[in-house]
């Protein structure tokens, strides 16, 4: 294994599941269903040490979910890890921000239950197809947790583009972030002679154009009804107020759909390494899956022992591996120190500023991000068909993102070489780095 520079304790997930793997013997199955009764289901094994398979199962039920989505868990194979896994995705449970989460995002109780091998429900999907409409005078709108990037775009053409800063992670008001919304797309709108529509590429899960769970809104108050309505409606209500039709789609999968028409290819997966980690899914067919694809609350590190997320309070994620803050937890370990009044935006300038004057601890974090990311890719490659995978988001500017490709590519090249023949990875252009979400979100609408 290829241990990360800044990070010796790195427990990879492919690594320890492999591992795990070579004794065990006894047949599990596991499956999440999502809405409308589409199931994703993976079968595996279990070896012998109890607590060994209840850490396995945990995390690999803990995988499925935030790459697919589901309010419901089936488990067959044994009883007592049945018996750990309800125990832990209960209101009082370790998984209790899960549970809240995804019976939020369905509307449903959250659910485990077990029954026989022969009774397990099969996976089922339900692809559809995403975008890629350019014609007319259209606004897109990327809503990041550091900045807005917002677009116009006239028959495919980006005829001006803004980043426009804002901290919406600690308004608590939401009326400054309707503000901000609403303000954004009419300055973009205001760019061309007329707006026929308007795309929004936001964080979270969203279900039918509504965010229904979103780190942008996590300082807003959810006390009442009215208040979480507010913040599920505020990209369709804005659109509403201002006359124009108006589809949004998480992040993730607009990265994704961004390379896929930059590449005009496929079995495309995109990750933007911004405030958080977004990932997205096109699949062999050009359409998007129906999963969820949250991999900012996904697997990463099986260090029990490694950085807590501070939203869902899981250790290993994906959020503290692959984003500013991610930057941020490795500085001191790097020699590099950051000022305590410096936003995580300004701290990560500061650490790629240092990156551009050749500071060799500011390299280091980057190569250790860039390790972390080539083991994630093979734990990724488990759960979807890649071909092309590009990176993106602020944490990959300047050299970052070359020297995070790097070092992932020398992970993939050591330790899964089929992997590595298999999948391309880069980044995107420095002009479509910076605006390239934004500008897919803006295909969204169909005329």
């Amino acid at each position: 294994m290829i241990k990360p520079v800044l990070d010796s304790d790195f427990i990879p997930a492919r690594v320890y599941n492999d591992e795990f793997l070579k004794t065990a013997t006894k047949p599990f199955s596991i499956a999440v269903e999502r809405e409308d009764g589409l199931v994703y289901r993976i079968d595996t094994f279990l070896g012998d040490d109890f607590e060994k398979n209840c850490f396995f199962v945990e995390r690999k039920v803990k995988m499925m979910l935030w790459a697919a989505g589901g309010w419901k868990v089936i488990l067959s194979g044994d009883h007592d890890v049945y018996e750990f896994i309800k125990k832990a995705y209960t209101a009082d449970g370790s998984r209790a921000f899960d549970v809240d989460f995804w019976s939020t995002v369905y509307q449903k109780d959250f659910a485990v239950e077990e029954c026989e091998l022969a009774d397990m429900p099969q996976t089922s999907v339900n692809p559809l197809p995403i975008g890629r409409h350019l014609d007319g005078c259209r606004v897109g709108f990327d809503a990041g947790g550091s900045d807005i990037k917002v677009s116009s775009v006239v028959n495919g053409e980006v005829i001006w583009s803004q980043e426009i800063v804002w901290l919406p992670k600690v308004n608590s008001d939401i009326n400054y972030h309707y503000e901000n919304v609403k303000n954004a797309i009419e300055l973009a709108a205001s760019k061309m002679e007329r707006c026929d529509a308007v795309g929004v590429s936001s964080a979270g899960v969203i279900v039918k154009s509504r965010p229904m769970q979103c780190s942008l809104f996590m300082a807003i108050p959810k006390d009442t009804l009215e208040q979480k309505e507010k913040c599920r409606n505020i990209y369709l209500e804005t659109g509403k107020q201002l006359g124009i039709p108006m589809v949004v789609a998480n992040d993730g999968d607009i990265a994704a759909l961004a390379a896929s028409m930059a590449l005009d290819k496929n079995a495309v997966m995109g990750i933007a390494m911004g405030t958080s980690e977004a990932g997205g899914y096109v699949d062999p067919d050009g359409h998007v899956t129906g999963w969820q694809n949250e991999l900012a609350f996904a697997p990463v590190d099986y260090n029990v022992n490694s950085a807590l997320d501070d939203w869902s309070g899981d250790f290993g994620v994906g959020a503290n591996y692959f984003s500013q803050y991610a930057v941020i937890r490795l500085a001191p370990k790097a020699g590099i120190e950051l000022a305590e009044e410096l936003t995580p935006a300004e701290k990560l300038k500061v650490v790629q500023e240092r990156l551009a004057a050749g500071d060799k601890g500011a390299e280091q974090i980057f190569e250790t991000i860039g390790t972390y990311f080539g083991y994630a890719v093979a734990n990724y490659a488990q759960f979807y068909d890649i071909d092309y995978l590009q990176i993106s988001g602020r944490v990959t500017s300047g050299k970052a993102g070359d020297i995070i490709i790097d070092k992932a590519k020398e992970v993939l090249s050591a330790e899964y070489p089929d992997l590595a023949e298999k999948i391309t990875l880069f980044l995107p252009g420095e002009y479509e780095r910076r605006i390239g979400q934004s500008v897919a979100a803006a295909s969204l609408v169909k005329l």
